[in-house]
């Protein structure tokens, strides 16, 4: 039974169809109440179209655009994009010029924020995470942080590890997630992270937290992604619900209108393998209190090796991962008074 039927109108026109003032038995009166009874159908039907919403359908994402980011970023001239060093100053400059063109906001007077790198191999004393938000029409003062990082091993013994999936395809991701939502402006504000120095330990995700650009009491959620972009069995991975429980009916929404196999676990769930709960940026957003959900694939022969290249990513695939982090997005922001009001935070 659908759910207009439920309702006390469709009960009491049911009933108006039990006790009908009777009708001539005649070829006219048989038409008159067929109209009547027809006019009554229609008015019903159009009731229940009304009372029952259709279904959201997933979000799309520039799947050029989104190929082309991975490209420039993993590519030769940024020479593996270590934290520190030349290849990184690149890759900032093509992620601020996203930023820019996106229509993003920067805290301040640009969008780098310094963090110290000393006593690191580095050539530069300081790291950079570049921040930028778009501000929500409802509640502006309520934010959700995306993050990725745009770090990865730089050149070891004459080899460039370009790292490609690792994490240019999060990166990209993050640009792509920032172009929807400059054209569908959001319910709650929400800051984009491009970290620095994650190869490192975590330490641009660590220096966010430890010197917030806004409270960390306005940060409602972090959604973080790290290797997106190719998997042999149409996996991806949500990391996250087996901490926050409140969570899952949310992401089973979005898995359901997933063209990937969305998975939940790597986060303590019994029989789901090693634990991804502090492997990424994730983790001091974590140990802050703040919630999450990490959005990764499982290891690859590639994973932190010099053929991380472009040409191994799966198109496709990296496509449909990215509209379903999106999806997510969508439903947590839709959602997010109540997510925040669960989380107890």
């Amino acid at each position: 039974m659908t759910a207009f039927q439920e309702t006390g109108a469709f009960r009491a026109s049911l009933r108006g169809f039990q006790s009908t003032t009777p009708v001539p038995s005649c070829p006219r009166g048989e038409l008159v109440t067929e109209r009547f009874l027809g006019s009554q159908y229609i008015l019903l039907l159009v009731l229940c179209l009304c009372l029952v919403a259709p279904a959201r359908a997933q979000p799309t994402v520039d799947a050029d655009q989104l190929l082309e980011d991975v490209a420039v970023l993993a590519a030769d001239s940024l020479e593996g994009r270590r934290a520190g060093s030349r290849g990184g100053e690149k890759a900032r400059v093509y992620i601020k010029a996203a930023f820019d063109r996106l229509g993003l906001t920067s805290f301040g007077e640009g969008f780098e924020h310094s963090f110290d790198l000393r006593g690191r191999e580095a050539d530069t004393p300081y790291g950079v995470n570049l921040l930028g938000y778009l501000a929500g029409t409802e509640r502006p003062d309520t934010f959700l942080v995306v993050t990725a990082h745009y770090d990865h091993l730089g050149v070891r013994r004459g080899q460039i590890f370009n790292g490609a999936d690792d994490n240019a395809s999060g990166v990209a991701g993050l640009l792509a997630l920032a172009d929807y939502f400059s054209r569908h402006r959001p319910r709650h504000s929400i800051l984009f992270a491009a970290l620095d120095a994650e190869e490192m330990g975590l330490l641009g995700a660590s220096a966010f937290i430890e010197d917030p650009p806004i409270s960390l009491d306005h940060v409602a959620f972090n959604v973080n992604l790290d290797m997106v972009s190719r998997n042999e069995k149409d996996e991806l991975f949500v990391a996250g619900v087996f901490h926050y429980p409140f969570l899952k009916p949310y992401l089973e929404r979005v898995a359901a209108r997933s063209q990937i196999h969305l998975r939940f676990g790597h986060d303590g769930t019994q029989g789901t393998g090693d634990d991804w709960t502090m492997s990424s940026d994730h983790g001091p957003f974590y140990r802050a209190g703040i919630p999450f959900i990490y959005f990764g694939v499982e290891d690859h022969a590639d994973y932190h090796k010099h053929t991380d290249e472009f040409e191994n990513i799966d198109p496709d695939f990296f496509t449909q991962a990215i509209a379903t982090v999106l999806d997510a997005v969508v439903e947590l922001d839709t959602h997010l008074a109540k997510i925040h009001a669960e989380s107890d935070r």
